[in-house]
Formats: structure tokens, sequence, C-alpha cells
């Protein structure tokens, strides 16, 4: 992951950013999760553990959105119910053992990036629901714990979450990770097993989303991996037959040795056995990669699966290389991952960003309600942009460039902490405790 300097945005987009700042300044983020919950439902996916439930309906919707606004700007539970009088900390773990898990996060995620889709004017956000854009970010954990490793880039003791995003910033699934997982395995998980209405075909991955084998994995199981490549000056060209490197004399210098069609015929059998595994999730796909590495270099299967990689990588290196377009493509989606990673630090900045768990559970629950607070924000954003583009005064006025640069991801109109009120009359009571 590396950081991308933010453009200035075209002279409308920055208008359309101000206005929307003058309108709605200084919305609570709690709020932005409160309105979205009455208007797609969210707590009514939240069922008891129990057989028996006698909080008062709207008394469990209030405290199942503190205990989601708690995890998701790891705040925590203690702050939130500090900073309101009515609830104690007991009654929002209360809520947190009853209610809330990984399975139902999920499905109020899976429900959120849906109805996203559904209100999106098509002539604002175009109609792409084929490409998801993946990435991963490191955040500091605690240390005592089997999840947590130390990162050789970022530094210090940390989780990874690799997110999915469509081109639109809307989160179609996130994986807490270790520090040493595969990204081209969590690239595949989330492909194959989102459960939103995306039908993804293409994926925008960096230089450690893709390998040999992930190329050949994504041909068979039918999208295309498009990753943006570090080091284009020193990737090289597979040709089809031993004598087609006299036809291309001056290309001797990045043509790699012929692809062995013999061996992918011979273990294609085997290869479609990983690959529907994979597609099924009867098998982890850090697993099945896991099988495929150096260490194995004499497996026939792996042996096939880098003739195969080989082959669909050459294509696609053609057409990085002949196609403007799709480098553009690439960057741009690129771009919103990174854009989602930088509002991450803005939503979750309690306890300086840190995960501050030993359990995996409680680790899982922070990336998915960090990931439920940050597509609601991309929802209200989407809503108030389409309010103030359907006036008058905005009507056919965005052009083709002004288009591309509208993006979900804004939130200088957004407070993540709260009100601070002052009684500079109010003083605190230091007098000895009577006896």
């Amino acid at each position: 992951m590396t950081p991308v300097q933010e453009q200035k945005p075209p002279p409308n987009i920055e208008k359309l950013r101000h206005e929307i700042f003058e309108r709605w300044s200084s919305i609570s983020l709690l709020d932005v999760l409160k309105e979205t919950d009455l208007r797609v439902g969210l707590t009514s996916i939240f069922q008891s553990v129990g057989t028996r439930e006698y909080l008062d309906k709207e008394e469990l919707q209030i405290r199942l959105l503190l205990c989601l606004y708690a995890y998701g700007s790891n705040a925590g539970l203690k702050r939130v119910a500090s900073g309101n009088k009515e609830i104690k900390y007991q009654d929002l773990r209360y809520i947190r053992r009853r209610y809330i898990n990984s399975s139902n996060l999920r499905q109020a995620l899976t429900q959120l990036a849906n109805t996203i889709f559904e209100i999106r004017q098509s002539e604002l956000w175009g109609e792409d629901l084929t490409s998801c854009a993946c990435d991963s970010k490191k955040f500091g954990a605690w240390d005592q714990n089997l999840m947590s490793e130390w990162h050789v880039r970022y530094r210090g003791p940390g989780v990874m979450i690799y997110w999915h995003l469509d081109k639109k910033a809307a989160c179609i699934f996130s994986q807490l990770k270790t520090c040493t997982s595969s990204e081209v395995a969590s690239m595949i998980e989330g492909v194959l097993h989102h459960c939103t209405n995306m039908d993804v075909q293409s994926g925008y991955v960096d230089s450690a989303g893709q390998t040999i084998i992930g190329f050949a994995f994504s041909y068979i199981l039918n999208f295309d991996l498009l990753p943006r490549l570090k080091t284009i000056g020193r990737q090289k060209l597979a040709v089809v037959e031993i004598g087609d490197k006299e036809q291309y004399d001056q290309l001797v210098d990045i043509l790699d040795r012929p692809i062995r069609w013999d061996l992918i015929i011979e273990q294609y059998d085997e290869i479609i056995k990983y690959t529907t595994a994979l597609r099924l999730g009867t098998a982890n796909a850090e697993e099945i990669l896991r099988r495929f590495t150096k260490d194995n270099k004499n497996h026939p299967t792996y042996q096939a699966l880098i003739e195969l990689g080989r082959a669909v990588k050459t294509i696609f290196l053609c057409r990085y290389l002949q196609s403007e377009s799709l480098r553009q493509e690439i960057h741009e989606g690129l771009n919103v991952v990174e854009r989602w990673n930088g509002v991450n630090d803005f939503i979750f900045y309690g306890k300086k960003g840190e995960i501050n768990s030993n359990f995996k559970e409680e680790q899982e629950l922070s990336m998915l309600c960090l990931s439920l607070l940050q597509t609601s924000l991309v929802y209200m954003n989407t809503l108030m942009l389409q309010t103030l583009l359907n006036t008058p005064k905005w009507q056919n006025r965005l052009t083709p460039e002004d288009k591309r640069a509208l993006s979900p991801l804004i939130h200088a109109h957004i407070n993540p902490y709260g009100l601070f009120l002052l009684d500079i009359r109010k003083r605190l009571d230091l007098s000895p405790p009577k006896p």
C-alpha cells in the first residue's frame, strides 16, 4: 500500500464539496450511522442469541448503535457509555455479548452495500458493478495473540485488513489477516465470497496482490486480474513455441522460454479440482496457495499452474503496455482504495488507531464495525451529493471530467468526536470528603 498524493479536484467538484460543508456542516458520525439505520434497517438484523428479549425496541436500537459506533471508531464501550448519562457500561456489554457477532455484521454490510447499488443514479456514478479494487492496510494491535505479527515494511506489531471496494467506494468484503498472509489468497477469497449483488469480473491490485499462480487461478475462475506492476521494466513475455524468439528479434531481451502446453494438459484435472475447492469454499484460499510455492517446485500441478500463469500474464502485459486506457483504469481503481485507507484513520481514531484486544473475535468485530461506519458514510454522502446534483443549480453542470472525480469519500463536514460542551461557571469539587 503506497499513499497516493491527493490531486486538486476540478472546480465544480470543489464547489460541490464546499456546498455540502455549508449545508450539512458538523454532522456527527454517530448521526450518520443512525440515519443509515433508519433508512436501511440495519439494527433489525441483530437478533439475540437468547430465547427472550425484554428491552424496548427503541431502547435496543439505541444501544446497538452505540455499541457499533464504539467498536467502529475504536473509542470503546466505556468511553461511549461515559458520554451518555442514561446508559451504563454494563448495558452496552450485555448488548455486545447477546446481539453482535461477525455473522450478523456481515449480513448488515451486505444489505448496506446492496442498498448503495440500488440508490445510485447511473447518470452520475455509472453502471459498472463488475470491477473491484483490492488492497490491505496495516493496523497496530496488541502482540500477545496468534494474529498479530511484526510487519517488516510498516514496523511494529499488528494485523492486516484486506478491503474489496467497487469503483465508487462501496465496501463489498473485508478480511482480518496476519501481516505475512498472502494478499493473492485474500484477493481471491473476496472476489469469490463477497455475497453482494456485484458480479465481479475484474480486480485491481497492486504488485503484492498478484503472482504467476494468481494469474492462473483468476483465469480458471473467470475473472480478470489487473495489477499495477511496480517492476514493469523487469517483466518477461513468454513465447508460444521454441522458434518464436527468432520472429521477434527486437524483443529478444524481454522474451522468456516457451510455455509447456503439454504440462497444462496433463495436469488439467488437478487444476480444476483445486479451483473448484476455491470456488465452493471447501478449502481456504490461503491453504491452497500455500501448497503452490517455490518450496514445492517439483509438484507437477504447481509446475502446470506456473505455465498457465505465464501465458495469462503475458497476455495481460501486452494489453497493459498497448492500452493507455487500461493503465488509467487500473490506477483509478487503486486510487479509490487508497482514499478509503486514508478515511480509515479519520473514523478509527480511538486509542491511536490500535486494536486493543488479544482475542481474534474482538479484532474481527472492530474491523467489521469500522467497515460498517465507513460504508454508512459512503451511503449518506451518496444521498447528499445526489440531493444537491438534482437541484436546478447543478443539473447538467458536471462535465465527464467532473463525474470521474466525483467521490463519496469526503468527510470535511463530519464530526467523529461528538460535542464539546463548556460551562465556564461550573467548577470541579475538590473539597475534602465529609467524615
